[in-house]
């Protein structure tokens, strides 16, 4: 195989790539495997001394790894960055950078952040303590992805206090990406998940027994400062992943899903680029596949901030009714830059690098 094609394998020679986009040149006494991961200086110096030693060279294995992976202290490792949605970010960050402490993967992460919120009862827009659709039943969206493409989604779930643990579920043990309904809750429960009975709690029945007096349906902006929650992380070693979970709008019509489990929509994850996560009117985020926009701006040269004004200028033009709705956008691209911004003033979000936790006010678009 010639320097510059691409090989779709888990390892070439012995010399693993994680991501698995990796080039390659054969030698009868090693393998030169020429890293996506590596920097362009060092790939250039690997391309000019295979040219320089010319086909019939030999380049043993244990040179070439020295070149590709030269031993780093944990201290050269860059910071892992984790950001996410809203005030109840916070808690959740400090989880996922427990998991990453642990030797956790960057789904290990994505997945363990945001378990803290999804089991607080007192949440009234992530998990079972959150506010019921208009017949007084709690439905759950959620889903996780890694920065291959590997994802994982549940929606319109009842009674199950993770929707995001059954949606890693999806992803690792099923050929699929999306499971709705009462078919997720029966998967859930042959991989040994527990399914309680769907009750509000005395906080969400309150809630509902006063909207049910005028029935009136409209979504509230910036509730509480929660909503949905996303998380994206950038573990040191350059791997990505991101979740989202969520309760979904209060009151909605029984049945109704929004952005968050929606690959695209709700979350994206692409290691190559980035990845963005999104909050707020699901249906907005829906028309517009904002966070998949965001990423590919990314793609194109933008820096995340301008990815998340560009995605929330898109909803804005299909929505122009803008003081009906709120939606924040959070990207990070694979250089640990990080962007927000939303529709309007008030959405918050958590930002941690190696063990600094701190809340931060998005940039917004409407004054």
């Amino acid at each position: 195989m010639a320097i510059g094609d691409w090989a779709d394998r888990a390892d070439h020679g012995g010399n693993a790539c994680a991501r698995r986009r990796c080039s390659l040149v054969s030698h009868a006494e090693g393998v030169l495997l020429l890293c996506c991961a590596m920097n362009p200086t060092r790939r250039t110096l690997i391309s000019s001394i295979v040219a320089t030693a010319g086909a019939a060279a030999l380049v043993p294995s244990h040179t070439v790894a020295t070149l590709m992976h030269p031993t780093r202290t944990p201290s050269a490792l860059p910071p892992s960055i984790i950001l996410s949605t809203w005030d109840h970010g916070m808690p959740a960050n400090v989880a996922a950078a427990a998991a990453l402490a642990r030797g956790g993967s960057a789904l290990d992460a994505a997945e363990h952040g945001v378990l803290v919120v999804e089991a607080d009862p007192t949440n009234l827009s992530v998990g079972l303590g959150g506010l019921p659709d208009r017949d007084g039943i709690v439905t759950l969206d959620a889903c996780i992805m890694d920065g291959t493409g590997r994802a994982g989604s549940v929606c319109f779930v009842q009674g199950i206090e993770h929707p995001v643990s059954v949606a890693r579920m999806v992803l690792e043990r099923t050929p699929h990406v999306l499971l709705a309904g009462a078919g997720a809750e029966r998967f859930a429960r042959e991989q040994g998940v527990a399914q309680r009975a769907n009750t509000l709690t005395a906080q969400a029945r309150a809630a509902w027994e006063e909207w049910k007096k005028t029935s009136h349906y409209a979504p509230v902006i910036n509730i509480e400062n929660h909503d949905t929650i996303g998380l994206l992380v950038l573990k040191g070693d350059g791997t990505m992943a991101g979740s989202c979970t969520t309760s979904g709008l209060a009151y909605k019509v029984h049945g109704r899903v929004g952005d968050s489990p929606i690959i695209g929509a709700g979350l994206y994850v692409d290691e190559e680029v980035g990845c963005a996560t999104c909050t707020g009117l699901g249906e907005t985020v829906l028309r517009t596949l904002a966070s998949f926009l965001a990423v590919e701006r990314i793609r194109m040269g933008d820096t995340p901030q301008q990815a998340c004004e560009a995605a929330i200028a898109r909803i804005i033009h299909k929505h122009p009714a803008l003081a009906s709705y709120q939606v924040g956008i959070l990207a990070l691209d694979k250089t640990g830059r990080h962007g927000a911004h939303a529709v309007t003033k008030g959405f918050t979000y958590a930002l941690s690098t190696n063990g600094d936790h701190a809340l931060h006010n998005a940039s917004y678009a409407m004054h």
